[in-house]
């Protein structure tokens, strides 16, 4: 089953030592549980040396997204000791990756349109709304640690989320 809410998409694959991560279109919320997941278990398992985000058909990136891409980086910075690499040429996205304060925990690089071998769709679960309340607390709480400006913004939803 293909996760396609709105126009967002998630894909995946391996090459390699390397695991990369397809965005596509408008990745939001409704997309995030698997993404999380997807994140977990890529490292319990420690198979990969590198992680690939390709942003190049990505639109757009809501908060929680933006929060468990931060996640992604910290986890790599630990587990394999280096930083993820996105590709993307949307100015957009690197201004909003910039704005976050994300933009340093990532190799950013010029995208290309890429033609990666076996793509296959992130699985859907099916998940309860406190784990989906779990999970977007916890995407914004890691970018309220990244800077001043995140700390203000997310300050009353985390509240919200917490109550």
């Amino acid at each position: 089953m293909s996760i396609d809410h709105s126009t967002g998409k998630i894909q995946y694959t391996e090459q390699g030592e390397m695991f990369i991560l397809k965005l596509t279109g408008e990745v939001r919320l409704t997309l995030c549980t698997a993404l999380d997941t997807a994140v977990s278990k890529l490292f319990a398992e420690k198979k990969f040396k590198a992680v690939t985000l390709d942003l190049t058909e990505a639109i757009s990136l809501d908060s929680t997204t933006l929060g468990l891409l931060a996640k992604l980086s910290i986890l790599a910075k630990q587990s394999i000791d280096q930083l993820p690499v996105i590709e993307t040429s949307n100015q957009d996205i690197i201004r909003l990756l910039d704005s976050m304060g994300i933009a340093t925990a990532f190799n950013i690089i010029e995208g290309r349109k890429n033609d990666w071998h076996n793509l296959k769709d992130l699985a859907s679960d099916i998940c309860s709304e406190a784990f989906v309340k779990e999970k977007v607390l916890e995407a914004h709480k890691i970018l309220m640690d990244v800077n001043d400006n995140n700390k203000a913004a997310f300050k009353d939803l985390v509240k919200t989320l917490e109550a």
